[in-house]
C-alpha cells in the first residue's frame, strides 16, 4: 500500500498532527523517528537540518581573505547537512526515498524559512536527480486537532506556494554572498600591512551595530546644559501638597528636545520666579476624571527576552535557553520563537482550558487568579488577543495544558512570568481617578503656574494578577501614586515654600539588551522609504528566533561589551564604520538593506518580481561592495579620530589617530608642514597589532608605561586566537621606538643587574626557597637572574605569565607557591589541536619545573547498576599510579591502600557522606550521596533527557539545568567526575 511522508518541523508539531489524524487515519505506530499508519508516516526536521554552500569548484579554501579570490558568486549553490542534526536528516531522507512512500505533504512552519527548510530536505534528498514525487502543503496558523484536519482537507500545491519558496531561497542565498563576500573584502583591506584582522559584516549583524554605534557617537558629543525648575508647597485647610512650575504656552521644539514646559534656562529667572511666589496666595483648580489602563499583550520571543532582562537581568541568550528548556523538556510552555502576540480566533477553548489547568495546579501564587477568571466568565474572545491577522508561522507564548514541576529558579520565574502575563490579559483594565490640580500665583503682574497631578488607583483589574492593590501601586510609584488632599469648592491655597533646583541635561542612556532588542523589533521606523518601511514593519532586523544570537555574535566578535546591563560599542566597531563610509558602501550599516530586500521579497512571494531579476541586483551590490574595497588607493581612511593626551615617546609631540596608525605629527599638533617642529619625528605604532583594535585608553597607557598586557583577542597570521603582552621597545637600528610582542623573552640572559628590591615576592622558589618575583613575562626565582647580591644565576626557576593563552594571575602563582597547585584555569588552547581545556599548574618536583595536573576522575565511563568503583578506580582518584597489568600481589597490595586500616573481610560499603550544591541538587535531588552515586544519578537523568549529542554519543548537551552545573552548554562523558566533585561538600563541612 503506498503512503504519503508528512514532514513537520518539529517533533512536537509531528506528535500533534498524529493526534489529529488518529481518528481519521487510525492507529499510528510510534517508531525511533516516525510514526506509521496504514497510510501516513509522520516525522520531523528540528530546524534546518540543510545548509547552503558554495559548490566545489567555486570553494575557494587557501588564499579566500585575498582580493585575487574575491568576489565569490557561484552560478548555484549546493547543499550540506547540518552537522548537529545530520543523523534526524539522514533518517528523513531514508523515509523520503522508501519505495512506499509515493506522496509528500510540507508540514513546516506557515511561513518563509519553514518553506525553505522543506524544500532544501526535498532537494538533499533527490541527490542529482529529483525525487519526483508529488508534493502537497499544510498550511497551519493554529494547532488544534480540528484546524489540523481541516488544514488537511485543504492541501495547497506547490505551484501555489512557489512564490513563497524563491523569496526563502533567494533571502538565504542573499545573506549568504553579501556576509561572505562582505566579510572577506574588509578582512583583505584591513590586513593589507599584514597580520589577520577579521571585519565580519552581516545584513543583520552590522545594521544592529550601528544602532548601538550612533547612540555611543551621541553620548560622547553631547554637551550637558544647565537648568533650572521651581518646586513649590501649597497650604489648603485639610494639609499641604508639593507642586511644581510650568509655562502653559510652551511649544515643542523641533530642533531642542530638551526645552520643555517646566524648565528655566536663566537662574536669575528661576531664582526670580521663586521669590515672586514665596508666601503669597494662589487661586486654585482642578479636574478629576478616570482613565483605564488595559494589560500589556501576550508575549513573543523579543518581548520575553525584554521583559526578562528588564526584571530580572537575563541575557537575551539565556531568556531563550530558558524558554526552549520549559517547551522542550518540561512541555510547560508553547513554541517560544514566535514574532506573534496573538491567538489564533478558535484557541479560545484552549484556554479555558489552560485557566482550569492552572485552577488546579497546585501553584498557590497563581490558582486563585486562575479560579477568579473563570468565576467571573473573564475568558472570552477579546478581539485585542483572538486575531487570525496576527497570527504568523506560530502564535504567542502562553502556558500549555501541563502544569510543570522541578522546574530550576531561574525557569520558575520565567515561567511565572509567561502565566502572570497570560491571566492578565484577560482581566478586566485597571482603573483609576486622575487629579490635575493648578496652582497661580499672580506677582506683579505676571501669573505663575504650578502644577499638581495625584494618580489614584481605584481598581486594580489585571494588575491583581501581579500582586498589586491601590496602595500598594502608590507605594510603588510615588509620583503616580500620590493621593491630594481635599481641597473645598473655591479656597485658595498659600505658598509654604519656593525653591529654584538646578540640574543637568543628560545624555542618552545607553542601550541595554531589553532596549537594543527592541530597537531591532522596530528597526522599521528608521527607515525613509515608505515602501521599504511598509516591507519591514512585521520584520525588523532579524527575526526573534535570531535576534540573541546576532547580539551575541557582536560580544564575541568584540564589537561590543557587556557592562551590567549596558551594551558599549568597542575600538573595533568605531573602525568598521569609518571603514564603510570611507569605501562608501555604508547601505551594509543600514536597516533600508533590509527593508529593500523584504519589499522585492513580498513582491517575488505574490509572482511580481523574478527570483533571477532579484538575484542579479544581489550579485551586482556584491560586486560593488568588493571593488570599492579593492581599489580604494588612498593612504588613510577619513573619519573622527582622536588626539591622544601622552605626548610622544621620542620627541614630546602630539600623537594622532588616523585609520591604521597612531603616529607622532610634531610638537604644533600638525598645524604646519613645515619649521622646526611642523612634522612628526616618525614615531607610530599599528592600532590594530595581531588584528585586535587598540581603544583610546589602552594606547595612552601603552605609551605612558611602554608595556600592557596580557590582552587577548590577538590573531595570528593563520587566523588562530592568542593572548600576549606587547611592549615598546627603543630600537638602536631604527633610532625609533618599536611596538613588540612579548612572550616572555625577558632579558634573563642578558647579563644586565636587576633590582628586585623595592618589589614585594609572591612566594618562595621550590628550587631553591630564595623570593619569587614578576620578571618581564615571568614568574622568575631572585636567584635565576643577575642581581646585586648575586652576580652569577644559581637556579633556574622560571614560570610564563601566558601558558597556552592561559593568562597566570599573580594571586594563582601565590597559590602555587605556597600550596603547590593554582586553582582550576579554563583558558589553555593546545597547540596541537587548538581545543581550549581546563587543568590545575602544578609544581613537579620529579621534572623539576611547572606542569599541567588534570582533574581527577573517578570512572572512564558511567557506572552502571550502582556498582561501586573499582579498586584501580578508586586508586587513581586518590592520585595514584597503578601499573597496566595487575599481578595478585600487586592487587593485593592495591586494595590494601584502598581499604581503611579497620576493614574486614567484608566488601567495603561506600556511606552517603556528601551534599550536593544547588544547583546540582535541581538534578539529582538534595539528599546525602556517596560519590559513587552521582555520576549514576547524572547519566540517569542524561539518559531520561535525551541529552546525548546525537551525533558523538561521548558528548553531553546541557539543558537550563546541568548548564548552572557545567558552566558550558556542552561536556564530554570524561568530565562528569571531576565537575561532579566540585559541587559536592562532605557532611558537616
Amino acid at each position: 500500500m503506498s503512503k504519503t511522508l508528512v514532514i513537520a518541523e518539529k517533533p512536537s508539531v509531528a506528535q500533534d498532527i498524529v493526534r489529529a489524524l488518529t481518528p481519521m487515519a487510525g492507529k499510528f505506530e510510534k517508531h525511533d523517528d516516525h510514526f506509521e499508519s496504514d497510510t501516513y508516516v509522520v516525522s520531523s526536521a528540528v530546524g534546518h537540518l540543510v545548509e547552503i554552500q558554495a559548490p566545489e569548484e567555486f570553494d575557494v579554501k587557501r588564499g579566500k581573505w585575498s582580493f585575487a579570490n574575491l568576489p565569490v558568486i557561484p552560478p548555484f549553490f549546493d547543499l550540506k547537512p547540518v552537522e548537529k542534526t545530520k543523523s534526524r536528516l539522514n533518517a528523513v531522507v531514508k523515509l523520503a526515498k522508501r519505495k512506499d512512500v509515493t506522496a509528500l505533504i510540507n508540514a513546516c512552519d506557515a511561513g518563509r524559512e519553514g518553506e525553505l527548510i522543506f524544500r532544501l530536505i526535498e532537494q538533499y534528498a533527490g541527490g542529482k536527480k529529483p525525487l519526483d514525487k508529488p508534493v502537497k502543503r499544510l498550511w497551519l496558523q493554529s494547532m488544534t486537532p480540528q484546524a489540523i484536519r481541516d488544514g488537511f482537507d485543504s492541501l495547497r500545491t506547490q505551484q501555489q506556494m512557489q512564490g513563497l519558496a524563491d523569496a526563502a531561497r533567494s533571502r538565504s542565498e542573499a545573506d549568504w554572498l553579501v556576509g561572505i563576500n562582505g566579510t572577506r573584502a574588509l578582512t583583505a583591506f584591513n590586513s593589507r600591512e599584514g597580520g589577520f584582522f577579521l571585519t565580519t559584516v552581516g545584513r543583520v549583524q552590522t545594521p544592529t551595530l550601528s544602532v548601538v554605534v550612533e547612540r555611543e557617537e551621541q553620548i560622547r558629543k553631547f554637551i550637558s546644559r544647565d537648568y533650572w525648575e521651581i518646586h513649590a508647597s501649597f497650604k489648603v485647610e485639610a494639609g499641604s501638597y508639593p507642586a511644581k512650575w510650568f509655562n502653559p504656552e510652551h511649544k515643542k521644539d523641533a530642533e531642542d528636545a530638551e526645552k520643555k514646559h517646566d524648565r528655566v534656562w536663566s537662574e536669575t529667572e528661576a531664582l526670580a520666579i521663586a521669590d515672586a511666589v514665596r508666601n503669597q496666595q494662589a487661586a486654585v483648580t482642578e479636574e478629576s476624571k478616570p482613565t483605564t489602563k488595559a494589560s500589556p499583550g501576550l508575549f513573543d520571543l523579543t518581548s520575553l527576552q525584554r521583559e526578562a532582562n528588564g526584571r530580572f537581568g537575563f541575557s537575551a541568550k539565556t531568556t531563550l535557553a530558558l524558554a526552549q528548556s520549559l517547551y522542550e523538556r518540561h512541555k510547560a510552555l508553547t513554541y517560544p520563537r514566535t514574532d506573534s502576540r496573538h491567538l489564533p480566533e478558535d484557541y479560545v477553548a484552549v484556554v479555558k482550558d489552560t485557566f482550569a489547568m492552572l485552577a488546579d495546579s497546585g501553584m498557590k501564587h497563581l490558582e486563585q487568579h486562575a479560579t477568579g477568571a473563570l468565576n467571573n466568565n473573564y475568558v472570552r474572545k477579546l478581539p485585542r488577543v483572538f486575531d487570525n491577522k496576527k497570527v504568523s508561522d506560530h502564535f504567542a507564548i502562553i502556558p500549555t495544558l501541563q502544569a510543570p514541576s522541578g522546574l530550576s529558579e531561574a525557569e520558575q520565574k520565567l515561567y511565572d512570568l509567561v502565566v502572570r502575563r497570560f491571566m492578565a490579559v484577560f482581566f478586566p483594565s485597571a482603573e483609576y481617578m486622575v487629579t490635575t490640580r493648578i496652582s497661580t500665583v499672580k506677582a506683579a503682574g505676571i501669573d505663575h503656574h504650578f502644577r499638581t497631578e495625584g494618580k489614584v488607583l481605584v481598581n486594580a483589574g489585571w494588575m491583581a494578577v501581579y500582586g498589586k492593590d491601590a496602595a500598594q501601586e502608590a507605594s510603588d510609584n510615588e509620583e503616580d501614586g500620590k493621593t491630594l488632599v481635599a481641597l473645598k469648592a473655591g479656597e485658595s491655597a498659600k505658598n509654604e515654600s519656593a525653591e529654584a533646583k538646578g540640574l543637568k541635561t543628560r545624555p542618552p542612556a545607553r542601550y541595554s539588551e531589553a532596549t537594543l532588542l527592541g530597537a531591532m523589533e522596530g528597526a522599521g521606523k528608521l527607515v525613509e522609504d515608505d515602501e521599504f518601511r511598509e516591507a519591514m514593519q512585521e520584520k525588523g532586523l532579524g527575526t526573534p528566533a535570531t535576534r540573541a544570537a546576532t547580539i551575541e555574535g557582536l560580544l564575541n566578535e568584540k564589537y561590543l561589551l557587556r557592562d551590567g546591563r549596558e551594551m558599549i560599542p568597542t575600538a573595533k566597531a568605531f573602525q568598521l564604520f569609518t571603514l564603510l563610509r570611507g569605501l562608501g558602501v555604508e547601505e551594509l550599516s543600514k536597516p533600508e538593506l533590509t527593508g529593500g530586500w523584504e519589499h522585492k521579497l513580498s513582491l517575488m512571494e505574490h509572482g511580481q518580481l523574478s527570483r533571477e531579476a532579484f538575484m542579479r541586483e544581489i550579485a551586482e551590490m556584491t560586486e560593488h561592495i568588493v571593488k570599492k574595497a579593492k581599489e580604494f588607493d588612498r593612504d588613510t581612511i577619513p573619519g573622527d579620530y582622536a588626539t591622544l593626551k601622552t605626548p610622544c615617546p621620542k620627541c614630546g609631540g602630539v600623537v594622532k589617530e588616523n585609520y591604521r596608525r597612531y603616529a607622532c605629527v610634531g610638537k604644533d599638533g600638525g598645524a604646519s608642514d613645515s619649521g622646526e617642529n611642523g612634522a612628526g619625528c616618525g614615531f607610530s605604532i599599528s592600532k590594530i597589532p595581531g588584528g585586535r583594535t587598540f581603544d583610546v585608553a589602552e594606547v595612552e597607557q601603552f605609551l605612558t608605561d611602554k608595556k600592557i598586557g596580557p590582552l587577548d583577542g590577538f590573531r595570528s597570521k593563520a587566523g588562530w586566537p592568542f593572548t600576549a603582552e606587547i611592549a615598546l621597545k627603543y630600537s638602536e637600528e631604527d633610532q625609533n621606538w618599536k611596538l613588540e610582542f612579548d612572550f616572555g623573552d625577558d632579558g634573563a640572559d642578558s647579563g644586565e643587574i636587576v633590582e628586585f628590591s623595592a618589589a614585594a615576592p609572591l612566594g618562595n622558589c621550590p628550587k631553591c626557597g630564595s623570593p619569587v618575583h614578576e620578571h618581564g613575562s615571568n614568574y622568575v626565582c631572585s636567584k635565576a637572574v643577575p642581581t646585586h647580591a648575586q652576580a652569577t644565576p644559581s637556579c633556574d626557576f622560571k614560570s610564563g605569565k601566558i601558558i597556552l593563552q592561559q593568562p597566570v594571575e599573580r594571586e594563582q602563582m601565590t597559590k602555587l607557591l605556597s600550596e603547590g597547585k593554582t586553582d582550576l584555569l579554563d583558558k589553555f588552547v593546545s597547540m596541537r589541536t587548538r581545543r581550549a581545556f581546563k587543568a590545575f599548574l602544578q609544581w613537579d618536583a620529579e621534572a623539576g619545573k611547572v606542569n599541567f595536573a588534570f582533574e581527577p576522575r573517578v570512572s572512564k565511563y558511567p557506572a552502571r547498576g550502582g556498582k561501586t568503583p573499582t579498586t584501580n578506580a578508586l586508586i587513581k582518584a586518590a592520585g595514584k599510579k597503578v601499573p597496566a597489568k595487575t599481578t595478585k600481589a600487586t592487587k593485593a597490595k592495591a586494595e590494601k591502600v584502598a581499604k581503611p586500616k579497620s576493614s574486614t573481610k567484608t566488601p567495603r560499603k561506600v556511606t552517603a557522606g556528601f551534599l550536593p550544591s544547588a544547583d546540582l541538587a535541581n538534578v539529582i535531588g538534595a539528599e546525602a550521596v556517596a560519590r559513587t552515586d552521582v555520576i549514576k544519578k547524572l547519566w540517569d537523568y542524561i539518559k531520561a533527557n535525551s541529552l546525548q549529542d546525537a551525533t558523538n554519543k561521548r558528548a553531553i548537551n546541557a539543558d537550563a539545568k546541568l548548564l548552572a552545573v557545567f558552566g558550558k552548554p556542552q561536556v564530554t562523558m570524561f568530565e562528569l567526575a571531576g565537575i561532579a566533585g566540585k559541587h559536592l561538600r562532605p557532611i558537616g563541612e
